[in-house]
C-alpha cells in the first residue's frame, strides 16, 4: 500500500510499531520498573546475606562445644578445671581444649554487672572452650567428663543451633514472600499499561484485526516492547543496586584511627553482600524482564479475544 500525498514519510530503516515507542506512561513504567527491580534485589541480597551469615554461624558453632564445671563446697575449681582439659584433650575427636581464664569470664559479665567484678564471690561456673571434629562422640566425653568430674557438663549449642536454623528459615521466607509481592505488584502495572497502550491504539489494532492479522503478531510486537523495557528499567534498578552493595562492601573495609570510620565500620563491615548476592541481583533482573514481557503477551490475547 503506498502513502498519500499528503502523508509523512516513515524515516529509513523505522517501522510503524503497534506500541508508540516514546509516551509518558512509557517512562512512568520505565521508572516503576527499575524501582521494583532495586528492591528485588535488595530483597535477594538480604536473603543471600543471612543465608552465608547462618551458615557461618552454624559452622562456628558445631565445631565448638563448652564444658561448664560448677562451684561446689569445698571444691577446688581450678584442679577440677584442670582434670576436665586433661580429659577433653585426650579424648577421640577432640582437636584442643583451653580453659577460659576468670578474666575473660569478668569481661564478658561486665555489660551486666558492671566493672570492679570479683567473680570468685559468685557461683558462677568456669568455662573450658573445646574444638571437636564432626565424628566426635559427645555423649560418650559427657559421661566421661561425669565420671572424674560431677559438677562438669557438655554444653553442645543445640538450641543456638536451632534457633539459628528458625531466623535463617524465617528471614528467607520473609525475603521470598516480599521478592514474590514485587513481582506481583510489577505484573499488575503491567497489565494495565498493556490495556492503556492497546486503548490508545485501538483503531490500528481493530483494523489489523479485521484484515486478517493474527492475534500473535499483535501479542509478539507487545511482547518485544515490553521485553524491552523491562530489561532497560529492571538492568537501571539492578545496577542501582550492585553499586550500593560495592559501597557498603568498601565501607565495611575501611579503616583507620579515627572514630568516624570506625563507627562505620562497625555499622557497615556486617553486610557485605557475597557472590551469591550479585548472582541473585542478575537473575533477578532478566526474571523481572521475562515477567514483564509474557504478562504482556498474556494481557494482549485477553483483550483480542474481547475484541472478537
Amino acid at each position: 500500500m503506498t502513502a498519500g500525498a499528503g502523508s509523512r514519510a516513515a524515516p529509513p530503516g523505522s517501522t510503524n510499531p503497534i506500541v508508540p515507542p516514546r509516551s509518558v506512561a512509557r517512562r512512568t513504567l520505565l521508572t516503576l520498573v527499575a524501582i521494583m527491580s532495586f528492591l528485588a534485589c535488595l530483597s535477594v541480597a538480604a536473603v543471600a546475606i543471612v543465608a552465608d551469615r547462618a551458615e557461618s554461624w552454624q559452622r562456628q558453632i558445631a565445631d565448638e562445644v563448652t564444658i561448664q564445671i560448677k562451684p561446689g563446697e569445698g571444691m577446688d575449681v581450678d584442679a577440677a578445671v584442670e582434670r576436665a582439659v586433661d580429659i577433653a584433650t585426650l579424648f577421640p575427636g577432640v582437636a584442643s581444649a583451653t580453659a577460659i581464664a576468670q578474666s575473660e569470664s569478668t569481661a564478658l559479665l561486665e555489660p551486666w554487672l558492671g566493672s570492679g567484678l570479683d567473680i570468685a564471690e559468685l557461683p558462677i561456673p568456669r568455662l573450658i572452650a573445646v574444638r571437636i571434629a564432626p565424628d566426635v562422640d559427645l555423649g560418650a566425653l559427657a559421661a566421661r567428663l561425669q565420671e572424674e568430674v560431677p559438677t562438669a557438663s557438655l554444653d553442645d549449642h543445640g538450641q543456638w543451633l536451632q534457633r539459628l536454623s528458625a531466623m535463617a528459615r524465617v528471614m528467607t521466607l520473609v525475603g521470598l514472600v516480599v521478592l514474590g509481592l514485587v513481582f506481583a505488584a510489577t505484573a499488575l502495572c503491567v497489565v494495565f499499561a498493556t490495556r492503556g497502550a492497546m486503548a490508545g491504539n485501538r483503531n490500528v489494532i481493530e483494523v489489523l484485526h479485521f484484515v486478517g492479522a493474527e492475534d500473535s503478531y499483535v501479542a509478539r510486537e507487545f511482547q518485544r516492547h515490553f521485553l524491552l523495557l523491562g530489561l532497560k528499567g529492571a538492568g537501571i534498578g539492578g545496577g542501582i543496586a550492585v553499586a550500593l552493595f560495592l559501597g557498603l562492601t568498601f565501607l565495611g573495609r575501611l579503616e583507620g584511627a579515627t572514630p568516624e570510620e570506625a563507627q562505620l565500620r562497625s555499622l557497615f563491615g556486617g553486610v557485605a553482600v557475597g557472590v551469591n548476592g550479585y548472582v541473585g541481583a542478575a537473575v533477578t533482573v532478566l526474571a523481572l524482564a521475562v515477567i514483564i514481557a509474557v504478562t504482556a503477551r498474556v494481557t494482549v490475547r485477553r483483550t483480542l479475544k474481547e475484541i472478537d
